[in-house]
């Protein structure tokens, strides 16, 4: 009966080693992507809002000419919903597109809008993705590097 208690500070220990270890960190990771095309620094930075669980807090920042600035919350990452696709187009705007908001951006007056899904019409070129890599690592991937990846629909 002696050996038992003699364990027990022990795995305590290591069970709340364990317990650190899984939980999600409120430390803000960016992710940026330079589209030297239309003269913008697009950054979406996610921030974990549960110790446990896959829920993040996005927010876009967009860097553009002479030093102009916009931010935006975006719809949350509520569970694995966090990807972003990045997109240009043939008129020459940036959208950023998730599984359940799209931002415009306008490069020319460096702001950021909230759009109806239906109004993005037309051809558009996929620059890339905000999205977790195989370690769980928030990061953009350029469109040489990972093809598009649609949406699924719910």
């Amino acid at each position: 009966m002696n050996v038992m208690r003699g364990r027990g500070p022990a795995w305590i220990v290591m069970g709340l080693v364990l317990l650190l270890a899984a939980c999600n960190s409120d430390r803000p990771e960016p992710a940026e992507a330079d589209l030297p095309s239309a003269g913008l620094r697009v950054r979406v930075t996610r921030v974990a809002t549960h110790p446990f669980l896959s829920r993040y807090r996005l927010t876009l920042q967009v860097d553009g000419p002479q030093g102009c600035t916009d931010t935006a919350e975006l719809f949350p990452d509520t569970g694995y919903a966090g990807r972003r696709n990045l997109y240009e187009q043939a008129s020459g705007t940036i959208t950023l597109v998730g599984q359940y908001d799209a931002r415009v951006i306008d490069r020319t007056h460096c702001t950021i809008r909230l759009v109806e899904f239906q109004s993005l019409v037309g051809q558009s070129k996929f620059l890339g993705s905000f999205d977790v890599d195989a370690q769980k690592r928030w990061q953009f991937f350029p469109a040489s590097l990972r093809p598009e990846r649609p949406f699924e629909k719910h």
